[in-house]
């Protein structure tokens, strides 16, 4: 199971986020995701564990607790879609004027 963990302290690493998730089962990855230019923390990260039932527990257990001093939000996460995003998220707006 991929776990989302938000709300991360910016002075959590990997092996940090790791050891907590430990304490509930086996832990094949985790990490903190972080800014390609600053390298700083973008304060969330994801954890995954290969035994569904044990991930869960970690979830359950961990979530609205605290790591690095702050409370955090931890749950399933959700795949990626596939969809490529459209304009950017950029929309573009009528502003009523028209061009003859």
């Amino acid at each position: 199971m991929n776990i989302f963990v938000g709300s991360l302290s910016f002075s959590v690493k990997d092996d940090e986020l790791k050891a907590v998730f430990e304490q509930y089962g086996e832990v094949s990855s985790a990490r903190v995701l972080t800014d390609k230019f600053t390298g700083r923390s973008k304060g969330f990260g994801f954890v995954e564990m290969p035994d569904d039932a044990a991930a869960q527990k970690a979830v359950d257990a961990l979530n609205g607790t605290e790591i690095g001093g702050r409370a955090v939000v931890v749950n399933q996460a959700r795949e990626r879609s596939e969809e490529p995003r459209r304009n950017g998220g950029y929309q573009k707006r009528d502003n009523g004027f028209k061009r003859y």
